[in-house]
């Protein structure tokens, strides 16, 4: 069983963490990751496009001229999609783009996720985060004292302003919990730092 060292936000070790093997020790599974992923993507859509199709725009219900003698292309309205002002050939209409993946693939994606990153070592895990107020500069301290460069995913057990705030406007960093976390940011990120705690609530989800 793969175990990982516990920092302080300065760096220092303080402690080790077993990985529980249910979860961080199994063969990724690639076509299920890759399934939650896209499931993940179209969910994001929000689908809310439109366009008009000739039926829909307005005016061109009389003949613009006769059928025959003008010596012009026959017309039957001006809105048909080859005149200026007409409609669109295959009009898009708003539409839903999610749907749902069964439990047990979302959880197996999951687990696959975090063995993954395992087998990377790049499961970092930190005692607590401990901010006073909103310091954006402390993050980036904390970050660097853990040596955590490029994007990185940190993971609260619960919601922590202090710490959310502090790393909003870092471009490579997102904050999530054990509810929210998801396989797609799993994997879009280089590193995946817990905190003690929400490590506890992801082996009490997941175990």
């Amino acid at each position: 069983m793969a175990t990982v060292k516990i920092y302080d936000q300065t760096g220092a070790d303080v402690g080790e963490h077993e990985l529980v093997e249910e979860i961080f020790g199994i063969e990724p599974n690639q076509a299920v990751m890759h399934d939650a992923v896209v499931n993940y993507l179209a969910n994001q859509r929000q689908g809310t496009f439109a366009a008009k199709s000739r039926g829909q725009v307005r005016g061109g219900g009389r003949k613009p001229w006769r059928q025959k003698g003008t010596g012009r292309a026959r017309q039957g309205s001006i809105r048909s999609p080859q005149w200026r002002g007409g409609g669109v050939v295959f009009a898009k209409s708003p539409r839903d783009f999610s749907y749902s993946l069964p439990k047990k693939v979302r959880r197996l994606a999951l687990k696959s996720a975090f063995s993954a990153k395992a087998q990377e070592d790049a499961v970092k895990l930190i005692d607590k985060f401990s901010f006073e107020g909103p310091r954006t500069k402390e993050m980036l301290q904390v970050l660097s004292a853990l040596g955590l460069e490029g994007k990185t995913l940190i993971v609260l057990s619960e919601r922590d302003d202090n710490v959310y705030l502090s790393a909003r406007n870092l471009p490579k960093v997102k904050v999530l919990y054990p509810h929210t976390i998801n396989t797609y940011e799993i994997l879009n990120h280089d590193r995946v730092l817990f905190t003690v705690d929400a490590m506890a609530k992801i082996e009490e989800v997941y175990k």
